[in-house]
Order: structure tokens, then sequence, then C-alpha cells
């Protein structure tokens, strides 16, 4: 769907009550779209509990332009929402081209929100592909009922908002959530402190500026992929980088590949270095790419495997990270 409009006349809620597809499903659509939201998936569970959920997420692996993943009703059972959640992980770190919105459930306190990560029990990989956030928001409701309802779904437009505006390599904080009327509770800044530190990202009202997102982590705990803005530059560089060297199969694994390779990244890096979403005064100090014998070697030509392995100085940290884009070439 691209827009409300044609959400609401799918499942006629034009001045109608939710109830088909649940007041957390339509409110969350609504939130996309009046955030800046362009086009979303709406897969259905077709029931409750963990194979639902599995069996949704195996239809979305085969959706490429997938890249936020958001579970409206996620708490709808508490006893499954942590395998759920942890389910959603594993998919956006597998696929490695998107990320999890998840939130805490309605009414958790402050020491509970805080908690909720460690609830899920994701490795590493997997919470650097998901995000949190804290507390649920108060809205008017599209069926004239005021409601409160989870975050997700304004939280993805809002990032769907951002990477139009300035670019996925903008944290998507400091930023108004629009059609909303407070949020379910109010946070200091100490408070606000605490969960940033546990990766739980905050949405606070404060004077005269409306309700905001206060923060733009993931639930990563190492130094390389804390920040959601460059964990999904580097999804977003991957995936470019990947789709757009597709034309490398079947053609020869020899350096005059390797080196068209090289141009071909390097010119993509720099266009994106320009626009901001890397540092450095020159494009050598921005990235680097390799691609040659050192890193394709004869065991790796032998497997039909072409190796790029690109860093990039994100905007924050200003720091190198490593990733590496394998393609199929000189295949039979």
């Amino acid at each position: 769907m691209r827009n409300w409009g044609e959400f609401a006349d799918l499942y006629g809620l034009r001045g109608e009550g939710p109830e088909l597809v649940g007041p957390n499903v339509a409110e969350a659509v609504y939130g996309f779209f009046a955030n800046g939201g362009t086009s979303c998936y709406l897969v259905g569970t077709n029931g409750d509990g963990l194979g639902a959920y599995t069996a949704a997420l195996a239809a979305l692996e085969k959706v490429r332009d997938v890249n936020i993943v958001v579970a409206p009703d996620l708490w709808k059972s508490e006893v499954d929402a942590p395998a759920i959640a942890k389910a959603i992980a594993g998919h956006c770190a597998q696929l490695g081209d998107r990320v999890a919105v998840l939130h805490t459930k309605q009414g958790a306190s402050v020491e509970d929100a805080g908690k909720t990560p460690g609830l899920f029990g994701l490795e590493e990989a997997e919470r650097a592909f998901t995000t949190v956030y804290y507390p649920w928001l108060d809205v008017p409701g599209i069926g004239g009922t005021a409601r409160t309802v989870p975050p997700a779904g304004h939280t993805a437009g809002i990032w769907a908002r951002t990477d139009a505006e300035r670019g996925v390599f903008k944290a998507p904080a400091n930023q108004n959530v629009r059609g909303v009327q407070s949020v379910e509770t109010a946070l200091s800044d100490d408070e606000n402190g605490t969960l940033n530190a546990a990766g739980v990202n905050c949405l606070r009202s404060f004077p005269d500026r409306g309700v905001l997102v206060w923060g733009a982590r993931t639930l990563s705990t190492g130094r390389d992929w804390k920040y959601l803005n460059v964990r999904r530059l580097v999804c977003f560089l991957s995936d470019s980088i990947s789709t757009s060297t597709a034309w490398t199969t079947f053609e020869p694994n020899d350096e005059r590949l390797w080196a068209a390779l090289r141009h071909a990244v390097a010119s993509f890096l720099t266009d994106q270095w320009r626009q901001g979403a890397l540092m450095g005064r020159t494009p050598d100090e921005a990235f680097h790419v390799v691609c040659d014998q050192s890193n394709n070697t004869a065991d790796s030509v032998k497997a039909g495997k072409v190796v790029i392995d690109v860093g990039v100085a994100v905007v924050r940290p200003a720091e190198f990270v490593r990733f590496t884009v394998t393609s199929a070439a000189g295949s039979v």
C-alpha cells in the first residue's frame, strides 16, 4: 500500500472503527503514513503465537525492498512476545538489509522498559538489527475513539521521512511525531539517560515542541553498530553495492573484473561522500575498496565468488566500519 486512503478503502475504515485488522495495526499504518511513510506491506499472521509470525516473516523474505519490520501486536500475548521479538530480530539479521522496530508493552514502568531488551534473549548479531521504543502514544484514534497505541508505526514513518529529507545516514531522532496527542509516560532527563544506556529509544513531550523521538540506538553493545544511522547506512550501502554488481555473474573472474568493480564501487561511495554520508576531507579519507588477489584467492575464484571489502568512515562515530560484499562470478 502506498497511502492511508488505499489501506482505509481496503479495510473499510472510512469513518469506522478498525475492528477487522485490529486497532494497533490500523493505528500503526496510519501513524506510518502520517509521519512520512510512502509504501508498506501488510502481512497477516493468520493466528497468534510464534508459528504464525514465523510464517509471516518467511513471506517477507521474498520482498527485497523491505528495510523496516514492525509488529504492532507484538505484546498481544506477553508469553509469546519475547520469542516473537527474537524471531523478528533473527529475520532482520539473517537478511542483513532491514531493521526491526520493536516496542515495550503498554503501561510499562521506566524500570520495566529498561529490562525489555533483556527479555528478548537476542544474540549480538540480532541486537545490531533491532531497536526498541518507549513509551506508547496517546492518539485521537482513526475512528474518533481516543486510544493508546504502540509507537512502532509512527517511528517507522519518521525513519522513512528522515531518509527522504536528509538521507539514511541521518539519525531519525529529534523529529516531531505527527498525529499524536501525548505520550503515555512522561520522562525526565535522568530516566531518558538510563533508558538510552539500555538501548531503549524514548519518545518525549517537550513544551512548545510536541512529542519528539529522543533516541536513535540499536540494542547492540558493540562500538560499530550501536548507532541506528550507522547500522542502516551500512545496510543501504551493502545492499546497493550487491544489487548493482549483479552483472558480474558469468563474467571472467580476473583482474579486469576486479578493476571494474573497484571503479564502480568507488564512484558510488564518492557520491555518498559528497552527499554527506561519509566523513573525511577527501574520498580517500572517507572510504577504501579492496577487490584484488589479496581477497579473491584461488579458492574463492574456483568457488565462483568475487569478494569486495569496503571500509567507510561513517558520520558518527568517526571510525571505519568494515563489511564485505560477495557476488557470483565466472559461474557456469
